[in-house]
């Protein structure tokens, strides 16, 4: 369950998203691919979201994890320990559960609660994220996603910055009905802008869909268009493509996204619920080599020398560390 939600009757008094033009056309499907299970960090699982997906479809993303849904015993949850990043923003999204985040900026906090962190590594940038001591000891629900925002090569090199968005500042949105809440963390849908500051113009949001519910909501008609369900079922599109969790719809052209939720869900998973990415194409090459997203093999390079010579900056010295249970 989402840590930010409604109930249907207060999603009523939420700004609602405005119906079609009569000029105004659907984007079609143009694939739908089921995200291969892997391992992240020190363990944790994740779905790889783009998986099989190709670059030119996900410009301006380069990569994203869907990290969880797990329910922890006590001892196992994971992170990941220290490591540099350059070229690119990782967003980091908590749905439910704790992931703890310090970098060699000092940027940091603790992120939970539906909150998002959103971190340009730029030129360069070290940092941990961890689930924090309490959630190792106690085990507990861990579910989030880790997105990657490619910058362009104008920005390769920008300042590294941190934002820390909570839950409660996501600009919420209502379908005309009620049957659907959208959560806009950055970028804007229907002229209602997220909170979230970026270097690349991109939308990012989150939405709840009701069994039975449909969602159709305007799309910025220069951005590219990808819908992944993080749980339940229903379809996407004009024609009404099936989609599940774990699987990512790519979008074609056009002014407007529809997806609805079948009627029946799990019972555990009651409702569809969808994250809906879009930027402006940056339309560059791109290289990548771990956590290194350049535009050419030579600053690929010049990245694990600058890291390997300490230019990322240094771990503080009252660092964050993965928390052990001792046994």
């Amino acid at each position: 369950m989402p840590a930010i939600t409604v109930d249907t009757r207060t999603a009523l008094t939420l700004p609602r998203l405005s119906a079609p033009a009569p000029t105004d056309t659907e984007r079609p499907v143009r694939s739908v691919t089921t995200g291969p299970r892997g391992h992240e960090g020190e363990g944790f699982p994740v779905v790889r979201a783009f998986g099989g997906v190709s670059a030119a479809a996900l410009d301006p993303f380069v990569h994203m994890d869907q990290m969880g849904e797990v329910e922890y015993l006590p001892g196992e949850p994971r992170g990941t320990d220290w490591h540099p990043h350059r070229g690119f923003e990782t967003v980091t999204y908590m749905i439910d559960g704790r992931f703890a985040h310090q970098d060699s900026h000092g940027g940091g906090g603790l992120i939970t609660d539906g909150a998002t962190q959103w971190m340009t590594a730029g030129s360069g940038i070290l940092h941990i994220e961890t689930p924090p001591a309490e959630l190792v000891e106690s085990g507990g629900t861990f579910h989030g996603i880790q997105l990657w925002v490619n910058l362009p090569r104008a920005d390769k090199f920008a300042a590294p910055r941190y934002q820390s968005i909570e839950g409660g500042e996501v600009r919420l949105l209502s379908s005309p009905d009620g049957g659907a809440l959208v959560r806009v963390i950055a970028g804007e849908v229907d002229g209602h802008a997220g909170p979230g500051a970026t270097h690349t113009p991109i939308t990012l949001a989150h939405a709840t869909i009701e069994p039975g519910a449909q969602l159709n909501l305007p799309w910025n008609r220069e951005f590219n268009a990808l819908v992944y369900v993080l749980s339940g079922r229903g379809s996407v599109g004009p024609v009404g493509h099936p989609i599940q969790q774990g699987q990512l719809a790519v979008l074609g052209p056009g002014d407007r996204i529809t997806v609805a939720a079948e009627g029946a869900q799990d019972s555990n998973r009651p409702t569809l619920e969808v994250l809906l990415l879009g930027g402006k194409p940056i339309r560059e090459p791109v290289f990548q080599y771990g956590p290194f997203v350049m535009n050419s093999k030579a600053e690929v390079i010049e990245a694990m020398e600058d890291f390997n010579a300490g230019r990322f900056g240094s771990i503080p010295a009252n660092a964050l560390r993965p928390h052990r249970v001792q046994g």
